[in-house]
């Protein structure tokens, strides 16, 4: 991969990162901020299922954070872009739709492939 490639996904896997983290700040500090008092249990009951949405959103916006780190540490070591299964490199337009990748797409459909026959 080229330098210039290098620099343009560690700078995009950064301010993902940034953004990601952004938003988890301002959902901890919402959370701790007292909300009102809901007399009607149905009134309460939406805001609890939306803070458990939003939570589940948060988790899995957690397990992105930890994906894009393993991404910039293979940039610094020069394994970025190269196929985990297989070897081969990693197509710039597929990193480009999903920088985190750390597959092939023809590994990564056998993978899906194979997943979708043992039904998991």
């Amino acid at each position: 991969m080229k330098k210039k490639d290098k620099e343009y996904f560690k700078a995009l896997l950064i301010k993902q990162m940034e953004d990601l983290l952004d938003q988890a700040g301002d959902t901890v500090s919402g959370m701790t901020v007292q909300k009102e008092n809901f007399p009607d249990p149905t009134d309460r009951a939406s805001l609890e299922s939306d803070r458990n949405f939003m939570l589940r959103i948060r988790d899995r916006e957690h397990k992105l954070i930890k994906k894009i780190k393993k991404a910039l540490a293979r940039i610094e070591d020069d394994t970025f872009g190269i196929c985990d299964k297989c070897g081969e490199d990693i197509g710039i337009e597929r990193l480009k739709a999903r920088p985190v990748t750390t597959q092939c797409i023809e590994c990564k459909t056998k993978e899906e492939a194979k997943e979708r026959a043992l039904g998991l």
